[in-house]
């Protein structure tokens, strides 16, 4: 916490700011009312005063005369002779014209008897008005001179008011004479009529200098109580409040920033005994950091042990690695195969598992597995597993065996009910033919030589570890030189990402078929690579496993291919293919052509009958053994509509030709032609192979 900067914004501060706002404000308010009572008091005697002044005043007058003089002064006479008056500035014109008149002796006794009253009330003004509507007409005022009478002003009062002989309120305000107090009555005629009014003015201003007064003593009493209320609730607030929250706060700052902070001799102790709010928060700030003491006791533990429990993960996914094969290539003296397999683990340890291994110098086991869960226990169920498929793999059993015999050792006191998927093959090296089992596992990828890769669907049997007593379907296949696989686990199709959308098995083929010639461990980081950019930021839920092999053959056979459309057009080029294979084994002329048409045959009838009405790729392999080098094996594979040539019965040479069944004759001439003809349909793929000595 910046100490520095606290005070600006510190609560005894703003405390002590809002009581003297406070105090202020009931300050100023105490004054201003008792100022505004003590005004309307002094404002209502006067107002009453002067008001009973007019009245007795205004009952000496008489109303008649009053009448007869405002008619008089209204006259047009009367406004010349005081215009020529007023500029002139002779008063004797007026008293010459009121004693015309005779109004002038009444006149001045009227002017002597509002004297008299000025003086016996100690009024300021007492004169003789008549009201016209917002304006007034001067009649007597012994305080002006003569030129004063008919002279026209803007009243104070309304004339409405007084006419119909309603009494005027007094008013106290301030005009060109200072403060005054002013009162109006009317007068009234013989009939009772109101013919003019009596005003009497009294000087307030000897009474606003008291009033004035009065409130400076209000605001020095104010200030006084204010400085004293003030200071006595800043001192109480400070004791109550503002002091122990002050003391805590710098008890909490010093426990969240001393070095030692974190200990129960740091948890804070305050001489705070109130039975308040504060006292609650003092408790309940001692409470949590006695907790959070505790709590960091607890966690220095959980975090020693969960160091400890992580560093033996580490230990455990170590081992696990380790139990699986990386050295790549895995047996660099064997030439007939490549393979390359990857493993990465949802979590430190996981329940996948691929292995390889030589059972004897002429077969080879393939093993690709997923436990179900993860974590130490899927582990601690795949480091069984993979044991019990080796151990018993190097007996010399099947697949179906294998899978067998480690099922039902499995099931004994599988009391987890976990279970594990697997695909096991093991491979005869010099032919490339092999047995296969898939126990609940994903449907392996195969590409053969010049192809794609595409999956190899069929029935699975369950899962092993799932119920006892299960028999276990297996299956023959062959790898060509050339061919390859792919297997991997559940994790590669379901790898999601943030949309929740599945990798899928595309998405998969269209990976691998990027660059299918390329190795395999190439092609795994291929496959990788698009999962990766697929799952994007998305976490991995599932273990990723995988494993690529790729068929050579044996180095003692010469293998020749090519993959054509099949096509009428493409013979020309398939028999050239051919022909040049057997120049170079030194092929008498005649062998050449018998192969040559044999070759004919066969093509033609793939091109002419395999995709109709499309077309299709067709693949010529050309083979020699170099334990037999004077044999070559020509085979033909397409992946048209199934034909097994040889079930078609051969046809009656003996018969004369236009009573031979149709077709069939140039099947029978290859057959007679060459020393072996063999076909069989395997995995969607027609596999016709002819051999033939070439000398």
């Amino acid at each position: 916490m910046n100490r520095e900067k606290r005070g600006w914004v510190s609560l005894a501060l703003k405390t002590n700011a809002l009581i003297l706002a406070i105090t202020f404000v009931l300050a100023a308010g105490l004054t201003g009312i008792a100022y505004y009572v003590n005004s309307e008091r002094v404002d209502r005697y006067f107002k009453q005063t002067t008001s009973q002044a007019a009245a007795a005043v205004a009952a000496f007058m008489d109303g008649d005369y009053a009448g007869r003089l405002r008619e008089e002064i209204g006259s047009d006479e009367f406004q010349q002779i005081r215009s020529a008056a007023v500029e002139a500035e002779d008063e004797e014109a007026i008293v010459s014209w009121l004693m015309e008149k005779g109004l002038y002796d009444r006149f001045v006794q009227i002017s002597e008897t509002l004297t008299l009253y000025k003086e016996k009330l100690g009024a300021k003004f007492v004169y003789l008005q008549s009201l016209e509507g917002s304006k007034s007409v001067n009649l007597i005022d012994p305080d002006e001179d003569m030129l004063y009478v008919g002279s026209i002003e803007i009243s104070p009062v309304e004339f409405g008011r007084y006419q119909k002989n309603m009494r005027i309120e007094p008013t106290v305000s301030t005009t060109e004479y200072g403060w005054l107090c002013s009162a109006y009555e009317p007068v009234l005629d013989s009939e009772g009529q109101s013919r003019a009014i009596l005003g009497v003015d009294i000087d307030m201003n000897d009474v606003m200098n008291e009033r004035y007064q009065f409130l400076m003593y209000m605001v020095v009493f104010a200030v006084a109580l204010m400085a004293v209320f003030g200071l006595c609730f800043i001192l109480i607030m400070r004791k109550i409040a503002t002091k122990p929250l002050s003391m805590l706060a710098r008890a909490t700052v010093d426990f969240t920033e001393s070095e030692n902070s974190y200990t129960k001799e740091n948890v804070i102790n305050l001489p705070i005994h109130s039975k308040d709010e504060i006292g609650d928060l003092y408790g309940e700030i001692k409470t949590l950091q006695t907790r959070v003491v505790e709590y960091l006791d607890n966690l220095t533990r959980v975090t020693a042990e969960k160091e400890r429990i992580g560093a033996e993960l580490n230990v455990a996914a170590q081992i696990q690695a380790d139990m699986l094969p990386r050295i790549f290539p895995p047996f660099p003296e064997r030439h007939e195969f490549d393979l390359y397999a990857t493993m990465a683990p949802a979590k430190e340890v996981g329940g996948d598992f691929y292995d390889f291994f030589l059972v004897d110098d002429d077969h080879l086991c393939l093993v690709m597995a997923d436990v179900s869960g993860k974590g130490v226990p899927a582990a601690l169920f795949m480091v069984i597993a993979k044991t019990l498929i080796k151990n018993r793999a190097q007996l010399g059993e099947s697949p179906a065996e294998i899978l067998k015999n480690v099922n039902e050792q499995l099931c004994e006191g599988n009391e987890a009910e976990l279970f594990v998927t697997v695909w096991l093959a093991v491979i005869e090296i010099s032919t490339g033919r092999g047995l296969a089992a898939n126990a609940g596992h994903e449907h392996p990828v195969l590409r053969r030589a010049g192809g794609k890769y595409e999956l190899v669907e069929y029935r699975h049997s369950p899962a092993v570890a799932a119920l006892e007593g299960v028999r276990f379907r297996e299956h023959p296949f062959e790898l060509y030189p050339g061919d390859s696989l792919f297997v991997y686990t559940d994790g590669v199709p379901e790898a999601t990402n943030s949309r929740n959308e599945l990798f899928g098995t595309d998405r998969m083929l269209a990976a691998l078929n990027w660059n299918p010639n390329a190795s395999p461990d190439y092609l795994l980081k291929t496959v990788r690579h698009d999962i990766d950019d697929f799952v994007g930021d998305a976490p991995q839920f599932d273990d990723i496993t995988m494993l690529g092999f790729h068929y050579a053959g044996r180095k003692d056979k010469k293998i020749r291919e090519i993959t054509v459309e099949a096509t009428l057009e493409n013979l020309n080029r398939a028999l050239a293919f051919v022909d040049e294979s057997l120049g170079q084994m030194n092929c008498g002329t005649k062998t050449q052509m018998q192969i040559d048409v044999a070759v004919e045959e066969l093509f033609v009838n793939i091109a002419s009958y395999a995709y109709q009405p499309g077309v299709g790729p067709a693949t010529l392999r050309v083979e020699t053994d170099e334990n037999d080098p004077q044999t070559v094996a020509i085979t033909f594979i397409d992946q048209g509509v199934p034909y097994n040539p040889l079930e078609k019965s051969d046809p009656d040479t003996t018969l004369p030709a236009e009573k031979r069944q149709i077709g069939g004759l140039g099947i029978y001439m290859v057959k007679k032609s060459m020393d072996v003809m063999t076909y069989e349909y395997r995995n969607g793929y027609n596999i016709l192979t002819i051999k033939k000595r070439v000398s």
